[in-house]
């Protein structure tokens, strides 16, 4: 019997299985879940990824910004499960020009892909879940610590740091739904959305020295690890809060 044992979990942004979201999925399958995975873009590479898994589950596709997608997003899932238990949101994107040292030239229009892809659609994938969710269960949103300016991270801080607002924001307003909603703040790790941001060297350098408990680059099991506990029963009255799983660097001064 896993901590997850006959619940059915939804998890989005798996792309390659050296994500987060990937090994969240694997380990909720592990743990007993029923799994459905969302994909964007290149489709084929997340069933492709997929089957990857102990056991393939279906894949949907949901681009965040496309409200019929959002809008037909409950009944697309209701095809393979009867209802959601645990919803992970694990969708990020800014434009290059957002990120690398850039944050006093970016255009509104890219700051507000930005937001609207990796703050927003926090609340959207939460809302388009909620009809599934009739008995309650648990959001888990993947998150980078938002409370310093970082180097290169840029307006993709602003948006982390908005997702860090509406976080509190979702656990109240669920609260009365019986929902959970908490924060993973992962530290760095070499991931596709991590090669995507000029700079991310600098993290690479430093964050393994300035975590007390080091920190592996390539290991995604350990915030993988913190979602699942967040969406089994362990953390029944845990709402509105942001778990770091980064080796305990957000403690320490620089």
């Amino acid at each position: 019997m896993g901590i997850l044992q006959g619940k059915r979990i939804l998890v989005s942004g798996v792309l390659t299985d050296a994500s987060i979201a990937f090994s969240v999925a694997k380990l909720a399958q592990q743990e007993g879940a029923t799994l459905v995975l969302t994909g964007f873009g290149r489709m084929s590479l997340v069933e492709r990824i997929a089957k990857r898994l102990p056991e393939t589950p279906p894949v949907i596709e949901l681009d965040v910004q496309n409200n019929e997608h959002l809008d037909t997003l409950a009944d697309r899932i209701g095809e393979h499960v009867d209802g959601l238990d645990g919803v992970v949101h694990s969708i990020a994107f800014a434009p290059q020009s957002a990120l690398g040292g850039n944050f006093l030239n970016t255009t509104w229009e890219d700051v507000a892909t930005a937001m609207h892809i990796s703050t927003y659609s926090y609340k959207s994938l939460a809302v388009a879940c909620l009809p599934l969710m009739k008995e309650g269960g648990a959001v888990v949103g993947l998150d980078f610590d938002a409370s310093k300016a970082w180097p290169v991270y840029d307006w993709m801080g602003v948006a982390k740091a908005g997702l860090e607002s509406c976080n509190r924001y979702l656990a109240r307003d669920l609260a009365k739904h019986n929902i959970r909603v908490n924060l993973v703040a992962a530290g760095p790790l070499r991931t596709m959305a991590a090669k995507s941001i000029p700079g991310f060297k600098e993290f690479e350098d430093s964050w393994p020295e300035r975590a007390p408990l080091g920190w592996d680059l390539s290991d995604t099991v350990p915030a993988a690890k913190a979602c699942v506990a967040l969406m089994s029963d362990w953390f029944p009255a845990t709402t509105g809060e942001i778990v770091h799983v980064d080796g305990g660097a957000h403690a320490i001064g620089a």
